[in-house]
């Protein structure tokens, strides 16, 4: 375990304890004591280099009380531009920041484009409120109001996922202040249930990266090894890679609980990262808020079960850094200006890709993503229909090892970065994944058109018998 690593323990660890302390706190300790704590530990990690997230967090603020209605692009404009600059000033001579400012920005980003673009969605409906002369009831996770600066600064380093996630909105933000009943809300039973699997997972990821280093990967020495093993190599370092994640969501998650931050009623059917989907009034006394029963699905970032065990690329996708895939189907998916879902699928991963960094491994990786989506896309629509129910189940664990080893494939270029390291491992294993992925979309093509062909044959038969019935 590197020295970074240890730190982000310790900040996850932490902040179980003080969430306790402020969750039956008012809403004013809990906004300024929150962002205090974040804000220290913020400076703690990242020194001087503090200042760039407050520079993001200004500009921001500016172009949301300058542009209201549009803030939203704009909002994205600037913290993806900034992110440019954050990560090019090695190259400008200037100080490379620590890689605790890096994960500080990358969380950043995603909370002020989310506020921007709440903020822009609270705007329009004023106008159209103005407009049709009455007011209406609020829409579902509308805002109250446009957040002054302080307000916006209290979010953005409020200490809950300020360097690991979950994302929240501000909407989500908002009414952890507000809780009326917080000594209703559970904490402890939620977050023991959460917690159990953690060290497990935890020692895991210890004997699984001592076992099968990644450093082997790049000695000349690997690549003498046989197939089988070059092949066999990529699993232990994608399970790895998991275990690593799955403590420090899990840990995160717990901050959470404790806080009893992102705690709906289970009526409200909240979604990771966007929160209730459904109107669910708050309890007007401490006895109707302490028989409600309460989730807390907005702040889930991993299904670990679901993650290692559900059939589809595509699935597999939405189990992992469940409130940050939230975030991309919402502001980057929804408005790509492509039709086509493959098309959409690689402009968010290209997007996404740009969020993590300018390494190319993670280019290399992501980009991959709509390959695998089309053709096992192409491939299940042909065939699944044609499967008996044995055949079905058959297909569903074939289709399950196949994921998988996309996943592990795809990971190399995420932990390796380099140009040069992933596309050596990857022609070590003969880029066996993108071979599979285009044989897999040929043959869904192929079958389909010959499934056309077929229904159309049987079209223009059906269409021909009355005639030739006639004609005897």
């Amino acid at each position: 375990m590197s020295p970074e690593e240890r730190t982000y323990l310790v900040v996850l660890l932490l902040s179980i304890p003080i969430g306790f302390l402020f969750k039956k706190a008012g809403p004013g300790l809990k906004r300024w004591g929150a962002a205090a704590v974040g804000l220290g530990l913020t400076v703690f990690t990242c020194g001087p280099h503090t200042l760039h997230s407050l520079i993001t967090v200004l500009g921001t603020w500016a172009l949301v009380q300058a542009q209201p209605c549009s803030c939203h692009t704009l909002a994205l404009a600037w913290t993806f531009s900034y992110l440019l600059f954050f990560r090019a000033l090695s190259l400008l001579g200037l100080p490379t920041p620590t890689p605790f400012t890096n994960a500080v920005q990358l969380l950043l980003t995603l909370k002020l484009v989310s506020l921007a673009s709440d903020v822009q969605d609270l705007h329009l409906a004023q106008r159209k409120e103005m407009a049709s002369g009455f007011s209406k009831t609020p829409a579902l996770g509308l805002l109250p109001d446009v957040p002054s600066l302080m307000e916006t600064l209290s979010y953005s380093y409020c200490y809950v996922g300020i360097m690991t996630g979950p994302f929240f909105r501000y909407r989500t933000y908002l009414d952890w202040l507000e809780q009326p009943f917080p000594e209703a809300v559970p904490s402890l039973r939620p977050l023991l249930r959460r917690a159990w699997p953690a060290p497990l997972f935890g020692l895991l990821f210890l004997l699984s990266s001592h076992l099968f280093p990644l450093e082997a990967v790049r000695e000349d020495a690997f690549y003498a090894r046989p197939l089988a093993t070059r092949l066999f190599y990529m699993v232990p370092v994608f399970f790895a890679f998991r275990m690593r994640f799955y403590v420090a969501w899990i840990a995160a998650e717990c901050g959470c609980i404790a806080a009893g931050f992102g705690a709906y009623p289970v009526a409200a059917k909240a979604r990771a990262g966007g929160g209730p989907t459904l109107q669910c009034p708050p309890p007007s006394s401490l006895e109707k808020a302490a028989v409600l029963e309460y989730d807390y699905e907005t702040i889930r970032n991993i299904d670990c079960y679901n993650t290692d065990f559900c059939m589809r690329v595509r699935e597999g996708m939405r189990y992992w850094n469940m409130t940050v895939q939230w975030w991309l189907a919402q502001y980057i998916y929804k408005s790509a200006p492509f039709r086509s879902y493959v098309l959409r699928s690689a402009w968010t991963m290209l997007l996404s890709a740009y969020w993590h960094g300018l390494h190319p491994g993670y280019y290399l990786s992501f980009l991959t993503v709509p390959l695998c989506l089309a053709a096992e896309g192409c491939l299940e629509s042909a065939l699944w229909g044609r499967l008996s129910l044995r055949g079905q189940k058959v297909w569903y664990w074939v289709h399950w090892f196949l994921k998988m080893r996309a996943y592990d494939y795809m990971c190399m270029g995420f932990v390796l970065l380099s140009m040069g390291s992933t596309l050596r491992y990857w022609a070590s294993v003969y880029f066996c994944i993108h071979i599979l992925a285009l044989v897999c979309l040929v043959l869904g093509l192929g079958f389909r058109r010959g499934r056309r062909s077929q229904q159309k044959a049987e079209a223009q038969a059906t269409s021909t018998a009355p005639e030739k019935l006639r004609e005897e």
